[in-house]
């Protein structure tokens, strides 16, 4: 199969990957009106083409928090990465290293930090949740800052599970889940040697690490379930604030209102995002809701965006519409699925000659020369 783009990875991934786990990174909360509004939204952005401006050197770089990035992007924190390919975190954070943008590991990974950060040439990201075990949060942050950790996400959209009809209907979750899994498993050779057999352990590594034993997939729902805290508000995060010693970044904010209060707060950062359409089905795609925050906190504090971004061009309509620096999250999980590490590294030089297509036919020589006046204004 020719891979030219990102939607070819997620047609090899669903060939690859046992169903429960396509549709797991594939699906959306609901009835998934937002998660097809994110790309929609996003590809109905307009922008100027501007010819004749001697376009012959360009420099896609920017730089975040003090890192120089190749592409303003970073991989976004994932659940369960590990699951996707053989140690999965490890792959992909390893070709986003070697390629120079961060990987940002997720709190419910399956490799622990301790695997992969030693890997890798230059730090990583990592993602937390607010969670009623706030001893495994304490344990996972100092984790993290030993580990050389630069930047921590805090995820803030997630205080109860979305409603994930797919993850019912494809084994994931709910009846005879467990026998469901193993019958795809076996249905899926690849898979099942390369991630199932040689993959192992599947285990939830930061959780595990924490709890000095073996948390197991089985465990995951219910888990995270059990310890997502409906309760929680800026005050639970400000002594994470006083403990973190470098960037923190705020994931989850779709209002202007909030991205005030993240600044009032003294994040270093937002992560303009709906949590991929996995959350609240019917709320503002990404692109929708970018805008007006940036009017609102443009300068103030930097604005990642996520949700929606499947390609080189789809980056520049984000930092068009007032973003810093974007995270993709799906698009690389698929290219990891299909071919490893290898699809990985692959995905994010298709993200970058798309780039730079995109910034040629719009005449602009920079990342910081993106901004609204590439926006095509409807009348």
């Amino acid at each position: 199969m020719v891979i030219a783009s990102t939607t070819d990875y997620r047609a090899a991934a669903q060939k690859r990957l046992p169903p429960f786990l396509f549709h797991y990174i594939d699906g959306g909360a609901y009835a998934e009106k937002t998660l097809a509004r994110n790309v929609q939204d996003l590809a109905d952005v307009a922008l100027r083409q501007r010819v004749l401006k001697d376009m012959s050197q360009l420099n896609t770089s920017t730089e975040l928090f003090g890192e120089k990035l190749a592409i303003p992007t970073v991989l976004a924190p994932v659940g369960l990465t590990g699951m996707y390919a053989r140690r999965g975190e490890v792959q992909a954070a390893q070709a986003a290293a070697a390629y120079g943008v961060p990987f940002t590991m997720s709190s419910v990974s399956v490799c622990p930090i301790e695997e992969v950060a030693p890997t890798l040439s230059r730090p990583m990201w990592f993602q937390l949740y607010v969670l009623k075990d706030r001893g495994f949060m304490q344990n996972a942050l100092e984790r993290a800052q030993a580990a050389g950790v630069s930047t921590l996400v805090f995820t803030v959209d997630m205080p109860v599970p979305g409603a994930r009809y797919r993850d019912m209907h494809s084994g994931m979750s709910g009846p005879n889940a467990a026998l469901r899994r193993y019958i795809q498993a076996m249905l899926h050779p690849h898979w099942a040697l390369n991630v199932g057999l040689l993959g192992r352990p599947h285990t939830l590594g930061n959780i595990s690490t924490y709890k000095g034993k073996n948390v197991s997939l089985e465990d995951y729902m219910g888990y995270l379930g059990s310890n997502f805290d409906p309760s929680i508000s800026w005050k639970d995060l400000e002594w994470i604030r006083d403990f973190w010693k470098g960037p923190m970044v705020i994931k989850g904010i779709l209002d202007a209102e909030d991205a005030k209060d993240a600044v009032r707060f003294g994040a270093d950062g937002i992560i303009v995002s709906n949590h991929g359409g996995r959350q609240l089905d019917g709320v503002l795609s990404s692109a929708r809701a970018l805008p007006a925050i940036a009017d609102a906190v443009k300068g103030q504090i930097k604005i990642l965006v996520d949700s929606g971004i499947r390609n080189g061009l789809d980056i520049v309509r984000m930092l068009a519409l007032g973003a810093d620096c974007t995270m993709i999250g799906r698009a690389y999980i698929y290219a990891l699925a299909a071919q490893g590490g290898a699809g990985v590294a692959h995905l994010l030089e298709l993200l970058e000659k798309e780039m730079r297509v995109a910034m040629t036919l719009t005449s602009v020589k920079n990342t910081a020369e993106i901004t609204g006046d590439l926006l095509v204004q409807e009348r």
